[in-house]
């Protein structure tokens, strides 16, 4: 007999783990190098790249871009990593090397950011053998410039317009690959899958989010304990 549904293993000590939401799961998808990926994990938090079931990390983040940063993230997933190397303040022969680098050291992918000129984006393009994803946050961006510089995947971030980015990007092309954030609910997320996005970006809780329910639970079970003890 077919099992109806996928078994799982879930250990005692690592059961705990950030879980996508299930309507993730509608999303067709974007395979790079044989991997499939459906929904990306915002963040570069260390302990949370390291408890989670998202297909792959998605790691920009609002400084500039280290090798070192990059390298320890990579080293501690257990999933791809789209790393970010500049494209706004990081710019130019940086940008190029960090690229470079990240490639070298395993990522999947490199991400630049919304302003990196044309020029930086075809110079990427030349230097690494992973796709270049090149953000997008609004609908007013020249796309096929985007594209034809050397762009193979779009990422799209423009928070209540993402929808209709990714609606003006179908237009444009229907089959480049468009990765974009999903929203709060479900419905947002169907919403802009319905649009055309293959895959979803979702950003978790932070752990100082995640560590209230746990301390609410510990604070219950020592106020317990007392109760008992003085019984």
């Amino acid at each position: 007999m077919i099992p109806s549904s996928p078994t799982e293993f879930s250990g005692v000590l690592r059961r705990n783990v950030i879980r996508m939401p299930e309507v993730l799961n509608e999303a067709t998808g974007i395979v790079v190098l044989g991997k499939r990926i459906r929904s990306l994990l915002f963040t570069t938090d260390v302990a949370i790249i390291r408890n989670h079931n998202a297909d792959a990390v998605l790691a920009v983040y609002p400084f500039t871009p280290q090798p070192i940063i990059n390298h320890s993230l990579i080293l501690a997933a257990d999933v791809p990593i789209l790393c970010g190397v500049g494209g706004g303040l990081t710019a130019g022969r940086r940008s190029l090397d960090i690229a470079r680098d990240a490639e070298f050291h395993g990522a999947l992918g490199v991400v630049l950011n919304a302003p990196a000129p044309y020029a930086l984006i075809s110079r990427v393009k030349r230097a690494v053998d992973i796709p270049v994803i090149v953000t997008v946050v609004s609908p007013d961006e020249d796309l096929e410039a985007k594209v034809g510089a050397g762009a193979d995947i779009l990422n799209v971030s423009g928070a209540a317009l993402t929808p209709s980015i990714v609606r003006k990007i179908r237009r444009f092309d229907a089959d480049l690959p468009v990765i974009a954030t999903g929203g709060r609910t479900d419905e947002e997320v169907r919403s802009v899958i319905r649009e055309g996005a293959n895959a979803i970006t979702f950003t978790p809780p932070t752990p100082a989010e995640l560590f209230q329910g746990i301390m609410r639970k510990y604070r219950e079970a020592a106020s317990s304990r007392k109760d008992t003890e003085a019984n």
